[in-house]
């Protein structure tokens, strides 16, 4: 039973979506503790499952498949959503989650393309990309808080922390581009040899 947990706590996170989309809308103060509640317990449920996977070997291919699926749902749910309701300027918001999106849309190309070359372990998750998915997710809560928080705004924390993650992500995109660049290359000149 336990090492099913972590994918039953996968699955549980894609079921908060529909919660999470649903409060973000409600409106008013209880909007926004639920609403935030809702994406901590998302986060907490992305550790969770990751580290009990690991603590009692229940890595399955079918939460290794599903847990990224997940997580990726669940952020840019949340960043559609805080783009639409305007709680950053508009040509920030477009340019943050553009890079974050565009981001993960590569890395994940980019994986799939090196398993399929046997050399996926190139490009798997760095300390880098958790600091950055760290950063992202609290971020996100701050944003989808949006009350003062200790006499600050909590929307201007989470923007701050939305760029300094946006900067991550490109970083660690870099970084994993740099590891794979010799087996792309590689590949290409085999390629064009085939053909």
């Amino acid at each position: 039973m336990i090492k099913r947990l972590p994918n039953y706590l996968t699955i549980l996170r894609i079921l908060l979506v529909p919660i999470f989309v649903a409060l973000f809308y409600w409106g008013g103060e209880a909007r926004t503790c639920a609403a935030t509640a809702v994406f901590a317990i998302a986060a907490i449920t992305d550790w969770a499952d990751g580290y009990l996977a690991r603590r009692y070997q229940g890595v399955s291919p079918f939460g290794t498949f599903l847990d990224p699926v997940a997580d990726k749902i669940m952020v840019v749910t949340a960043l559609i959503l805080i783009a639409s309701s305007q709680e950053m300027p508009p040509v920030l918001a477009g340019i943050l989650i553009s890079v974050i999106v565009g981001r993960e849309i590569t890395v994940s190309a980019l994986r799939e393309w090196m398993a399929e070359l046997g050399e996926r372990k190139k490009v798997a998750v760095s300390w880098l990309g958790k600091a950055k998915a760290t950063t992202q997710m609290l971020a996100i809560l701050f944003l989808v808080y949006r009350e003062a928080l200790w006499g600050v705004s909590a929307r201007i924390i989470g923007i701050g922390l939305l760029v300094i993650a946006a900067i991550m992500t490109l970083w660690s995109m870099l970084g994993y581009l740099q590891a794979a660049w010799p087996s792309l290359m590689a590949s290409g000149a085999d390629l064009d040899k085939d053909g």
